[in-house]
């Protein structure tokens, strides 16, 4: 059976594969490759984990009203932990065990940036209570994080990088480059695929370098030791004597 739009639902019991997400275009190359940087990174470093979900400008179906009224609401990046990565058309509440995300992220816009910052932060808060919620703008660099206290957000304050700590990611996040990043509580940033495979061959021709000069050295030291025997021997000197 094809998959129908929500407006087609709208008398009718949705089905989570049949519910298709509706949001719109990403505003710009610029949000489009900031958006790819969260996913990619994220799922690099939980590679080995299978028991979340990351939605990428997805629509989140939370009550059939919303259906009727079509008031849909698509976070630009959200975490849903203690679920599967299986493949999803939109996250229906409903359908997924009435979880809601662990965590959103927006990507402030000229067109979305009030919104992001006053209706749908108290929507997570008051009808999603998503624990954390981070807003930023690739284009003007705003960046700012808050965590649930009970159905209001509270700021979370940053360190001395100026990064943001969140529990619901066990990172910090941060701004590198002019990029929202991923950051370890060592300090490491968490790479791309792209980026582990270029410092996995620096590594790599390090310790090659290193085995290199090791050998050279070797060989080195055997020569010297080879002109000093052979020095030895024409001053009428077993070489193999001097150690017994």
């Amino acid at each position: 059976m094809a998959a129908i739009t929500a407006q087609e639902l709208e008398l009718q019991m949705p089905d989570a594969t049949q519910l298709l997400s509706d949001e719109p275009e990403i505003e710009s190359s610029l949000h489009y490759m900031q958006l790819l940087l969260l996913v990619t990174c994220l799922e690099w470093a939980w590679q080995e984990r299978d028991d979340f979900f990351i939605g990428a400008n997805l629509t989140i179906y939370f009550s059939r009203q919303q259906l009727k009224n079509r008031d849909f609401r698509g976070p630009d990046f959200f975490l849903v932990k203690g679920t599967t990565r299986s493949p999803r058309n939109s996250w229906v509440i409903w359908e997924e065990d009435g979880r809601y995300p662990d965590l959103i992220i927006e990507l402030l816009s000229d067109s979305t940036a009030s919104v992001d910052r006053n209706a749908k932060l108290q929507l997570y808060a008051k009808r999603f209570h998503t624990p954390e919620y981070f807003y930023f703008s690739p284009d003007t660099l705003e960046f700012a994080g808050f965590k649930l206290n009970v159905d209001t957000y509270l700021p979370i304050p940053s360190n001395a990088q100026g990064w943001l700590w969140s529990e619901s990611l066990g990172f910090f996040l941060g701004i590198h480059n002019r990029q929202l990043r991923y950051f370890s509580v060592e300090g490491a940033m968490v790479p791309t695929p792209q980026e582990a495979a270029k410092n996995e061959m620096l590594k790599t021709n390090q310790a090659m370098q290193i085995a290199r000069r090791s050998d050279e050295r070797a060989e080195h030291e055997k020569a010297r030791a080879d002109r000093l025997a052979t020095k030895l021997k024409e001053l009428g000197i077993d070489p193999d004597e001097l150690g017994s």
